[in-house]
């Protein structure tokens, strides 16, 4: 029996801190995550150099790489013990290694002529969910026939991962309002119709429903350049929850399915620290990794 490959998509991150600017160059390229027309390349390489110095002494606070290389081949790895034989499960990022035609080389080699690609952004969004699929697209036509899963904003698995790790804490440290903080779009981005703002609200209620919860919030984070994005920021609702006397909040990183830059340093870190300032007691809910419900979600996609 010939074998499915399963390719786990992802945005990939720098290895090592010399891998900052490359990684940082190769997204600001990408027309998808920002369109600079006929100054793409040169834009981006100056974005790169004035956001690497920065970014290099975040990357240095969190162990001088980001994890999500790591996290994402354990991910594929407890997801091929979950499947069994009949599966292949490989990696592909779209801007750092390994990167999609990597993974794509490694399916023609097993002669694995058929894919499951899901992306590992549960809400689509065009400048995340949008851009993998393009590539993956560009990449596998002619080479593979293949299945796209572009949103699982409703696994029930991925729901009952969150669900478990919230209790989990609330359990640990105690009763506290539940922040739940998403990746931020640009809102013109919003007004053009991307789902990816119902779809995150959409998760947000089933878990609010699910868990009885009576105190509550969602905000977004992340924010890049001078543009409006949604709103409200996250910073902006810690403040807010702590004018209002709010002592304990557990912050729930809903939009992201493994630890990395924008959990262990924009969360852990520069979050933790506004909101101690604050007299908050800033919790972050552990991110999904390689839970058992995680694995699941995986699973459940791929067999359905």
């Amino acid at each position: 029996m010939n074998k499915k490959g399963v390719l786990l998509l992802n945005m990939g991150g720098p290895d090592s801190i010399d891998a900052v600017k490359p990684f940082l160059f190769n997204l600001f390229k990408d027309s998808n995550m920002a369109n600079f027309g006929v100054l793409q390349k040169p834009l981006a390489w100056l974005i790169a150099n004035l956001r690497s110095k920065k970014l290099r002494k975040a990357y240095e606070l969190i162990g001088g790489k980001s994890p999500l290389k790591e996290i994402t081949i354990k991910q594929a790895y407890e997801l091929k013990k979950a499947l069994g034989d009949g599966y292949s499960v490989k990696v592909g990022m779209n801007y750092w290694h390994p990167f999609i035609e990597e993974a794509l080389e490694e399916f023609e080699k097993e002669k694995i002529n058929h894919i499951i690609a899901i992306p590992l952004y549960p809400h689509y969004c065009q400048a995340t969910s949008g851009s993998v699929i393009k590539r993956f697209k560009r990449l596998a036509e002619r080479r593979f026939s293949f299945k796209i899963i572009s949103s699982w904003y409703e696994n029930p698995f991925y729901i009952k991962a969150w669900i478990e790790n919230i209790k989990n804490s609330i359990e640990k440290y105690g009763e506290g309002l539940v922040l739940f903080s998403a990746h931020g779009i640009p809102l013109s981005l919003y007004k053009k119709g991307d789902p990816y703002l119902k779809e995150t609200e959409q998760t947000v209620r089933i878990i609010v429903k699910e868990m009885n919860l009576a105190e509550w919030q969602l905000s977004f984070q992340s924010k890049v350049g001078p543009v409006k994005w949604v709103k409200p920021s996250t910073e902006e609702k810690i403040k807010e929850l702590a004018e209002k006397g709010i002592k304990r909040i557990y912050i729930v990183p809903i939009s992201f399915v493994s630890d990395h830059i924008e959990t262990l340093y924009e969360i852990d870190i520069v979050y933790k620290q506004m909101a101690n300032s604050l007299g908050v007691q800033l919790i972050r809910v552990s991110s999904l990794n390689t839970s058992f419900n995680f694995i699941e979600a995986l699973r459940f996609l791929v067999l359905s």
